[in-house]
This record gives C-alpha cells, structure tokens and sequence, in this order.
C-alpha cells in the first residue's frame, strides 16, 4: 500500500492540527482495504481535548464538525473505572464535550484518549485481520512485526478493550512500540506527528500485503459473471417474507465469488467469523446457503439464525429479524439482500472483502475469526438493542 501523503497539500495544515487530522483521515477512508462504510476511527489530542471521529461519519468524508471535542481528563479517569457499562460510558462522555451540538464521540474514545500521542489512528486492515484470522495468526503476526508491535487478544470493543489496553501497558513505555495489532479487529498506530502515524499504518499493511502476496493466489475478484437474473429476483422474494419489507438484491458472480461458492466445508466455515467484529451488525454472522431449493436454503438460515440467537441471549435480548443480508448460492455466487440499493451496495461491499479474506486465510492454513458466541455479542450489543426497545 502506498502512502497518499502529499507534503504540497499538508503544508497548508501545519498550524492547525484538526484540519491536519481531517486531512490524514480522509487519506485513511479513501482506501477500501483500510475501513469500509463507517469503518474505523481516528483522533488528535488538543490541549486538554480529544478530538475524536463522531458516530455516524465515514473518514473519506469527514470534515472538522465530524469530530467530537471531549475532556481529556474525562476519558483517561474512566479508563481507570472496575466497570462501566456502554451504556452509561455514551452517557458520560456526552457529558465531558464541549460542543453538544456534536455527534456522539466513537465507542473507542477512551482508548484513543490513553496513547500518550497526538495523532491516533485506528483502521480494519483487510491484509492484517486475515493474517490474525488464521489458527496460527497471533504467532504469524508477532513473527512479521516483532516485538516493539503489541499484539493483543480479542476484546469486545469499547470500555472493555479500552480497560484491558490501560491495564496491560501501565508498565510498558509507549515510544517503543510501534503499533497495536488487536486480533481478528484491526490496527491502531499513533505519533504526535500525523504524517508519521499516518505511514506507520501504511507500513504496517504493507508487511502484511507483501507476505499474502508471496503465499496466495486467488482469483479476478471484481470480473462480472453471466449468471441467471431470475436467481436474485427469487432468493430476495423468499428472504422479503422474513424481513418484512421488499429487498433490493444485488448479484456477486465474480470469479473469487464463484470459487468462494464451492469451497468445501463451506456451511461450517461461514460460521467460523466475519473480518471484523462491526460488520456482523450490517451483514448478520453468516450467510444463507442454497444448494439447488431456493425456499428450503432461506428457511434453514432462519432456523440456524433462531438456533444462534437461543444459544446466546438472555431474558432481555429481542430477537431481530430471521432474514438473511446475503446468500452463497452453490457453484453461482452470492446474492445480497439489502432493503434498498444502498444497503445492498454496503453489504456488496462487506461480503467482498470478506471473501477475499476468507479466500486468502484457507491457504494458509485455514479461516478463524471469531465465535458465534462473540459474534452474538457484537451484534446484540447493549447500544444495538436500545435502539431496538426505543422504536418499540
């Protein structure tokens, strides 16, 4: 990966740090193997505030309002909390801005307020999360970056994962690491000099790209097949009865999709973890498999869904619905099943980099991502379903 820092155009921003951190992460949204639709977060530390992404902001177009300005002090005392709840962690972090007028700061604005740098930059770095989705990853990653890049264990995003990383570097002295690797999640880099945090993600992806590079082979994964178009039509019509509303289907028929529809074992690999923990909200934490029998495909989903969702909630989980957002048709491609064109083109997006991942991780050494049980966490967090009991 190349870096995009241009020093013509950054010139223009070395006396204001926000537009500088403006500049730097729309450099990060603008590459699709970074973050995707949401993805990813970055911030900068100004005085006594942390300027950090806001909710409901992607970095290839965020402009200044996008950051949430929040008391640094705040976020670094709540790091040292036994417990805290999301819930009341969104809460008091709404409470120490400065700006109400602004969005609701990022879920990992604790985390970005304890490294001890200026410039913070968090991302879901396709190359990377496939190196740590292996069985092996967490040795493969230490072996590739070595000591100075801390590698830390799967934690659930937010104040959990904050609390973890303030524990387990209280001792550590923050000027030799150069980077944090979370497992099966993503990358954080961070300096007080944003070129320099920015190319230090750079690098960091690089190593990882070079290392998929000499090892897998795959096939085109953007090259349009000429599948039948009635499939789409009748797969959408079939998951619409479960959803409740129309769907808009998309067709995925590309050479890697096609080859991805006949990997063996493929119903028990699909549930073995998506890329990165966020995208099981938009894409659910497996597909629908059709094997020939559209109907009969779409109900075992909903049956294997309804089975995942028992396994894991408790009295206070709402169950969402039992549509898949996309489905493996066997020896064709997937088709996706967003409600509108552009969830549709979301979720497109999502599963193709999925795929790829999973594609690349099977040879070597095969995909591990995350549980169900953690998948379930994620996708039926706290904030999730508040937002499920509120529309009730």
């Amino acid at each position: 990966m190349k870096s995009l820092f241009d020093d013509a155009t950054a010139v223009q921003y070395r006396n204001d740090p926000l537009a500088m951190r403006v500049y730097t992460s729309r450099l990060l949204g603008q590459e699709s193997d970074l973050v995707l639709h949401g993805g990813g977060n970055t911030s900068v530390k100004i005085g006594d505030t942390l300027y950090v992404k806001g909710s409901g902001w992607n970095l290839d177009t965020i402009e200044k309002p996008g950051f949430s300005p929040v008391d640094l002090g705040t976020l670094c005392a709540m790091a040292e909390r036994e417990t805290l709840s999301d819930t009341q962690m969104v809460k008091e972090q709404r409470e120490a801005m400065a700006d109400q007028s602004a969005p609701n700061p990022s879920i990992e604005a604790i985390l970005h307020a304890i490294i001890p740098f200026a410039y913070v930059d968090h991302t879901h770095a396709d190359a990377v999360v496939t190196l740590t989705n292996t069985p092996e990853g967490k040795a493969l990653v230490q072996e590739l970056y070595g000591e100075n890049m801390l590698i830390v264990d799967y934690v659930m995003p937010g104040f959990e994962l904050a609390k973890h990383i303030y524990e387990i570097t209280r001792t550590v002295d923050w000027n030799t690491l150069s980077g944090i690797i979370l497992m099966h999640h993503g990358v954080f880099t961070f300096d007080d000099d944003a070129k320099r945090a920015y190319e230090k993600m750079i690098h960091i992806v690089t190593v990882a790209e070079t290392h998929l590079a000499e090892r897998v082979t795959l096939a085109c994964g953007d090259c349009e097949g000429k599948s039948d178009p009635d499939i789409p039509r009748a797969v959408a019509a079939e998951a619409a009865k479960l959803r409740g509303c129309e769907l808009f289907p998309l067709m995925i028929d590309s050479p890697r999709a096609q080859l991805f529809s006949i990997l063996p074992d493929l119903d028990a690999l699909v549930k073995k973890g998506g890329l990165t923990p966020e995208h099981v909200i938009r894409i659910k934490p497996f597909p629908a498999i059709i094997d020939g029998d559209i109907a009969e495909g779409i109900s075992k989903f909903a049956q294997d869904y309804k089975a995942y969702f028992e396994a894991n909630a408790s009295q206070e989980h709402i169950c969402l619905d039992l549509a898949p957002r996309y489905a493996v048709i066997k020896g064709v491609g997937i088709v996706v099943l967003g409600k509108d064109e552009k969830e549709s083109r979301i979720i497109g997006d999502i599963v193709k980099h999925t795929i790829t991942a999973i594609l690349s991780a099977e040879q070597l050494g095969g995909w591990k991502s995350l549980s169900l049980a953690q998948m379930f966490q994620m996708e039926y967090w706290e904030l999730e379903q508040a937002k499920l009991k509120n529309a009730q």
